[in-house]
């Protein structure tokens, strides 16, 4: 007897339906084909075992699986399940009418027990356009895909209650999700706040503005001044996430397996950082098996790097593509996916390998040269994509007393939330384009036209303190985010001066 359930498999953010199909006819061998790997291959046992468990009989005849379409490499053990019941359902343990409206995946513990999958709410996704009724997974996972209209998902904890499914003695109870009301309830609930930061007024104000245009941004100062402590603040005043945001960040924390069983939907930015001895792949995506790296899991958030300098070369390089085209693709002989990377780069550094260059009252005891040195570990191309430099310096003992209350998180994202409600008002004819820091240098001359006194300015700035001409277009785009925040309809004066003080790196001589 033939018999077809029906499963997926994820490449990339996206899912592609599988169709296993099993055959039972005269013969005593487990047949196995349409490319699997071994984590499929070995499910064998742990079907056997659980069938047993569930008080079933695993039939002694030639079994044949084929897991189409069969030129796609299937990975991992989310087949056990649909393995399985289209066993029992080939061997007419239970009816086989029903299988066809369902999509079913989990892996099989010996006992029976379901242990959670990778990607159940692009496989949802996916089920759905199908047209699929159901989608029976495990309980840890039902959360995700239930957030899909029009498809009843099944959260399930053994073999048996599937198979009690099936046989119409035990119904299944549906998970319901209310989207929009997981979206709401924890929009905004965050666990720091720039309340908590006393004094670096001047940087805080750096990351009003980096975060009201999206601009990437390096904080450079001593140990100790504060730089990780604002970083790990700036989600809080990025505007909240809108739904379509949401749904995007929740696929790729899905398909890499970061989701907790509480959570249906990600409401709250995500901050990542990484440790300096990351590697490329870790940071970008890829493996044997394509997974998406630091980078895509900061899409429509924060990456954080911490000690810049520390982090290998070819880590750093690998970042510069992404930086510009906002997604990473990752090709291997047989096939390509591509995931997307569209996140605020926040990093940090020590001016030079003691940490005091420049300090107002410690001295520096590095080596002539070695400052330098220390800074030329990032390349140029990369700092080119950072649009503000800023410098962090230490707090004064009578700032870290006061009991002066300092501005809320809240208010700032409200003026970050103004600004941006302008940026998508100029772009909203542009489909890929949201917030200027994404600004084209042709989009560049366009939106951000300067007075000829601006004109003069700039071009003062530029020989007086040695700016490279790389550092043009940052100065524009920030100086437009600036004018932004101010609700001013043109650049004027004092934000170009603004602008221009956020270049440090880019003076001549800044670390000599």
């Amino acid at each position: 007897m033939l018999v077809k359930t029906y499963g997926s498999a994820v490449y990339g953010v996206n899912a592609l339906t599988i169709t296993i199909e099993i055959s039972i006819s005269a013969g005593n061998k487990y047949f196995m084909v349409g490319l699997p790997d071994n984590a499929v291959k070995e499910s064998l046992q742990r079907v056997e075992s659980a069938i047993h468990m569930a008080g079933f009989r695993m039939p002694r005849q030639k079994i044949v699986v084929n897991l189409a379409p069969a030129d796609i490499r299937k990975e991992g053990s989310a087949y056990d399940l649909p393995i399985a019941i289209g066993i029992l359902a080939a061997s007419g343990q239970i009816p086989s009418e029903d299988l066809e409206h369902y999509f079913i995946m989990g892996e099989l513990s010996l006992d029976g027990a379901i242990q959670p999958i990778k990607g159940a709410l692009p496989i949802a996704i996916q089920a759905q356009q199908d047209g699929f009724k159901g989608f029976i997974l495990p309980k840890q996972n039902v959360r995700e895909a239930a957030i899909v209209e029009g498809l009843i998902a099944y959260g399930i904890e053994t073999l048996a209650q599937v198979i009690a499914f099936f046989n119409k003695s035990e119904p299944l109870e549906q998970v319901k999700i209310n989207t929009r009301e997981e979206f709401l309830k924890n929009i905004g609930n965050y666990e720091h706040d720039f309340a908590d930061v006393k004094g670096q007024e001047n940087i805080k104000r750096a990351l009003e503005i980096a975060a009201a245009g999206g601009h990437n941004v390096i904080l450079i100062g001593p140990p100790g001044a504060g730089k990780t402590m604002l970083a790990k603040r700036l989600p809080t005043i990025l505007p909240p996430l809108n739904l379509h945001e949401a749904l995007e960040t929740t696929k790729i924390h899905s398909v890499a397996g970061k989701l907790s069983a509480a959570d249906a939907l990600m409401t709250v930015r995500p901050y990542r950082s990484p440790h300096h001895t990351i590697s490329d792949v870790a940071l970008v995506g890829g493996g044997m098996n394509p997974q998406p790296g630091e980078i895509s899991l900061a899409h429509n958030g924060v990456l954080f790097l911490d000690e810049l300098p520390e982090f290998k070369r070819t880590v750093l390089e690998v970042m510069r593509q992404p930086l510009e085209d906002r997604k990473v693709a990752i090709s291997r002989a047989r096939f390509s996916v591509e995931y997307p990377a569209s996140f605020m780069l926040v990093a940090s550094m020590n001016p030079c390998p003691c940490g005091f260059y420049n300090h107002p009252e410690k001295e520096c005891v590095c080596a002539p040269g070695v400052v330098q040195k220390y800074l030329s570990k990032i390349s140029g191309p990369l700092l080119d994509r950072i649009d503000l430099h800023v410098e962090v310096t230490p707090v004064n003992f009578s700032e870290l007393a006061s009991s002066r209350e300092a501005e809320k998180s809240e208010l700032i994202r409200a003026r970050v939330i103004k600004a941006r409600e302008i940026q998508d008002h100029r772009f909203a004819d542009k489909e890929d384009l949201h917030y200027n820091a994404q600004m084209s240098p042709k989009m560049v001359r366009k939106v951000c036209q300067i007075s000829e006194a601006g004109t003069i300015l700039l071009k003062s700035a530029m020989e007086r303190l040695g700016l490279s001409a790389r550092a043009y277009d940052r100065i524009l785009k920030v100086a437009r985010t600036i004018a932004d925040l101010d609700g001013s309809e043109n650049v004027e004066l004092e934000h170009l001066a603004e602008s221009i003080n956020y270049r440090s790196l880019d003076r001549d001589g800044w670390a000599g």
